[in-house]
């Protein structure tokens, strides 16, 4: 993973919810741009949930973004 795969995804209009996998089998979603800052090395960020909780995440491992309008890359079931 890229800084700047990581950024095309988070500037993509409109804005699509992303599932981020890690390579410890964790994921973690990201509902809207504005819950990601970026480390100015690009190295690192944080990503918050709506509870006000959040993961500092490393970005080499970053194994998979998963885009999708629920965030899992597949379309919502109705």
């Amino acid at each position: 993973m890229t800084t700047d795969q990581l950024r095309n995804v988070l500037k993509a209009t409109p804005f699509q919810p992303f599932t981020i996998h890690l390579a410890d089998g964790r994921h973690i979603d990201v509902r809207h741009a504005e819950f990601v800052a970026l480390s100015p090395s690009g190295r690192s960020m944080v990503v918050y949930q709506p509870d006000e909780s959040f993961n500092v995440v490393d970005l080499l491992l970053v194994t998979d973004l998963a885009v999708g309008r629920n965030g899992n890359g597949k379309p919502k079931k109705r």
